[in-house]
C-alpha cells in the first residue's frame, strides 16, 4: 500500500526528471542548438592538455598538441599528429590504436577501460592508455550538451550551487550503460546564461577517488557551436567544494571547425 509520502515523493521525483529535461533544452539551445548540431558529422579542434595526473603518471612530451577529430556518430576520435610526428591515434571505445601513414597499426589495445585495472596502471600510463582516457574524455566534452536530446540519458534537476558569488543550476546526468565516459552519474552546473560553467564526475581510469570538479570557462563561438575554450580540472571536497590545486588537467582549445554530414 502506498501512501502520501510515497505518493509525494514519486512526484518530486517526477518533476525533478521533467525539470532536468526542459533544462537541458535551454542548455543545449544556448551552446548552438540540436538542429546545429544534428547536421554535423564531426568537429575538429586544435588543443592542447596537460596536468598534474598525465605528470603523476610518468607521461612524457607535455603538453600534448594534437588535432582531435570527433565525430558525432558512435564513439570515434582521431588524435593527430599522436604520439608523434607522422603518427595518429584512434579511439573506437572498445579499441585504441596507433597508426602510421596510410593507415598501418602500430600498436593497439583491444578493451582498453579494463586495462586500468591491473597495477601497472596505478604507477604509470603508456601512450594507448593516454589515447583511451583523452578519446573517452573528448568525446564527452565535445559531444555536451548536445548528446542530452537521446532519451538513452537520464537527466535530472538537482538544486542550485553557489560559486564565485553566482547562483547555478545543477543538472543530474545519468549516461547510458555502454557509453565510454568517465563516470556513469556526472553534474552539470550551468549559469543564468545557460551555459556549462562546472562538469563534476569520478575519472575512473585514474581511479575510484579521482573525483574532480572540471571548470568551463571562455566560451567562443564556432560555426555556429558555443564551445568553451578553457578548462580546468581540480581535485574535488567531499563538500563539492574544489581545492585550489594541482591543477590535474588543463585543456586549452585554439579552434574549432565544424564537418557537414555528406
Amino acid at each position: 500500500m502506498t501512501t502520501e509520502a510515497d505518493d509525494a515523493g514519486v512526484q518530486t521525483s517526477h518533476r525533478a526528471r521533467d525539470g532536468g529535461r526542459a533544462l537541458g533544452q535551454v542548455v543545449i539551445a544556448a551552446h548552438g542548438g540540436a538542429p546545429r548540431w544534428d547536421g554535423l558529422a564531426a568537429v575538429r579542434v586544435q588543443l592542447e592538455f596537460s596536468g598534474f595526473g598525465f605528470r603523476a603518471k610518468f607521461v612524457r612530451n607535455l603538453p600534448i598538441r594534437v588535432e582531435m577529430v570527433v565525430e558525432k556518430e558512435g564513439q570515434r576520435v582521431t588524435l593527430e599528429p599522436y604520439p608523434g610526428a607522422g603518427r595518429k591515434g584512434v579511439f573506437e571505445g572498445s579499441e585504441v590504436r596507433i597508426e602510421a601513414a596510410k593507415g598501418r597499426t602500430l600498436r593497439k589495445r583491444a578493451e582498453p577501460r579494463a586495462a586500468f585495472r591491473d597495477i601497472r596502471h596505478k604507477i604509470w600510463w603508456d601512450a594507448l592508455d593516454v589515447l583511451y582516457f583523452a578519446g573517452q574524455a573528448g568525446w564527452t566534452y565535445f559531444h555536451l550538451p548536445f548528446v542530452l536530446t537521446d532519451p538513452g540519458y537520464e537527466l535530472r534537476e538537482a538544486g542550485i550551487w553557489r560559486d564565485s558569488g553566482e547562483t547555478w543550476r545543477k543538472l543530474h546526468v545519468t549516461f547510458p550503460p555502454g557509453i565510454h565516459t568517465h563516470c556513469r552519474q556526472q553534474v552539470l552546473y550551468v549559469d543564468n546564461r545557460w551555459m556549462i560553467r562546472r562538469h563534476d564526475y569520478t575519472a575512473e581510469p585514474f581511479g575510484d577517488r579521482a573525483k574532480a570538479a572540471h571548470y568551463c570557462s571562455d566560451p567562443v563561438e564556432f560555426d555556429g557551436l558555443v564551445i568553451p575554450t578553457r578548462r580546468r580540472v581540480y581535485p574535488r571536497r567531499s563538500d563539492g567544494r574544489p581545492r585550489s590545486r594541482p591543477v590535474l588537467v588543463w585543456i586549452d582549445v585554439k579552434n574549432v571547425t565544424t564537418i557537414p554530414e555528406g
